[in-house]
């Protein structure tokens, strides 16, 4: 079955009451049992809900996977993933990464005796001189939240696999329309599904996909015994959301490529950061592990300041000034202040993101109208 088909039918099946052609939402917390510990597969809906249940088989399906399981959002997704490990562990992370993720292990997990490497990944090779026999997991998100870099999946699979380590690839910006993980060797695919999954900016969610069995029962009874589960109104928005993720993905990279381009040329802008440039770091490595480059962008005027950024995502007008992404709506934001303002400073600037550094989620709307309302904030 073939990626446009498996969003639509992957995983599913009709209902088998009705023959419902979409999931119905089973609203209910509890499930009659014939007897004690007899039932049709569900007693209690932390556990298992069989909306839940059809969406992560839709996860599990357009990652290639085998398993997924869905969360209340993709920190909760984190916190599992995390929960895997044991004070005395160490992570090696990607150190342009989202705000939230890195807030979670610093100021939550430390505290439990798990130590952190942020570290860039560019240059896959440096990943190795990092592990030692306390290394346990590898945490990489590509491309990179706000800067836009690349990763080789694939070679930090190699090295991970040597040393016996976890992979997890958060793909929240590329989805499986671009780019799927599990087949480059990771072992974890992790996604904000409020964002691109969803795609309608109107649920928060959090998902993760494995190929591994153990793995996969090891996540599950973290999943049930910590309860940090979606409720069936959400998976069914979620479920309904993938149904039409090949063409809104579609969309989003056309527009984003116009978008990306056109910010290129202008003479007001500084630096574009979006991996489909040819002199983008790691270009080659985008083309090879994705099938397109996406509808996120960054990018600094020539202003190059906090007031000049705020001034540009103050004027827009179609493009909202809101946090998040990958909705059917482009949105405009400011990394240092909003998505990344739980990073010290003196680290956000490390890594390039300044106070000017401005962040757009391309959405699927007409590209003329929204290059207008870019070119009137900038002028």
């Amino acid at each position: 079955m073939k990626f446009n088909t498996k969003t639509i039918h992957g995983g599913q099946k009709h209902d088998a009451a009705y023959g419902a052609v979409m999931p119905p939402i089973y609203q209910t917390s509890t499930y009659a049992q014939t007897t004690p510990g007899g039932h049709k597969g569900y007693e209690y809906s932390r556990t298992h809900n069989p909306t839940r249940d059809a969406l992560e088989k839709s996860f599990a399906s357009i990652e290639n996977g085998a398993f997924g399981l869905a969360f209340g959002s993709g920190l909760a997704a984190i916190d599992a993933v995390i929960k895997l490990l044991k004070p005395g562990d160490e992570v090696i992370s990607t150190n342009d990464l989202y705000g939230g993720t890195y807030r979670l292990f610093t100021k939550i997990f430390e505290d439990f005796g798990i130590k952190f490497h942020f570290i860039g990944m560019q240059n896959a090779s440096n990943v190795a001189h990092f592990i030692n026999e306390k290394t346990k997991l590898i945490w990489v998100e590509t491309p990179t939240n706000p800067m836009m870099n690349i990763i080789d999946i694939k070679q930090i699979a190699t090295v991970a696999k040597k040393h016996a380590v976890l992979l997890a690839v958060d793909n929240t910006f590329a989805t499986p329309y671009l780019q799927r993980p599990l087949d480059l060797g990771a072992d974890i695919v992790m996604h904000s599904a409020t964002k691109y999954m969803g795609g309608h900016s109107d649920v928060v969610m959090g998902a993760l996909i494995v190929k591994d069995q153990e793995l996969a029962n090891r996540l599950y009874f973290i999943q049930n015994a910590s309860g940090a589960i979606c409720g069936p109104q959400d998976s069914f928005l979620v479920l309904r959301g993938i149904k039409t993720l090949h063409v809104r993905m579609q969309r989003h990279c056309e527009n984003g490529r116009i978008i990306a381009m056109y910010l290129k040329e202008h003479k007001k802008v500084d630096n574009v950061y979006w991996p489909g440039f040819e002199d983008h770091p790691n270009h080659e490595i985008a083309k090879q592990q994705m099938d397109d480059f996406g509808g996120m962008i960054s990018f600094t005027t020539k202003d190059d300041s906090l007031q000049g950024a705020m001034s540009f995502v103050e004027k827009l007008k179609i493009f909202t000034l809101a946090e998040s992404l990958g909705g059917v709506e482009s949105l405009a934001g400011h990394p240092a202040s909003m998505t990344h303002a739980s990073i010290p400073k003196k680290e956000r600037e490390k890594i390039g993101v300044k106070d000017s550094l401005i962040r757009l989620s391309v959405g699927i709307e007409d590209v003329n109208d929204l290059i207008a309302d870019i070119e009137q904030a900038l002028t």
